[in-house]
């Protein structure tokens, strides 16, 4: 897969059943080339603008399910 296609699936925290928003990056190790995490900018108060530039950092560990229009992950938040 790649990352255009991940970019097109939302985001959502399985625990709480919120929407975190579309993934714009990732994170890999070097060494090994394998996906350490999933970057995901919180959104703003206007549909994304005025943003406090702020982000989700889901590690791999935490993805559950990449479905054919959705990526179900389970974190807690504080």
């Amino acid at each position: 897969m790649r990352l255009c296609e991940l970019e097109n699936k939302e985001v959502i925290n399985a625990c709480d059943c919120k929407k975190l928003g579309y993934v714009v990056d990732l994170i890999i190790d070097e060494c090994s080339g394998c996906i350490e995490a999933m970057v995901i900018p919180k959104a703003g108060k206007l549909c994304g603008f005025f943003c406090d530039g702020s982000e989700y950092i889901i590690p791999y560990k935490c993805i559950k399910k990449i479905g054919a229009d959705i990526i179900l992950v389970e974190i807690h938040e504080e």
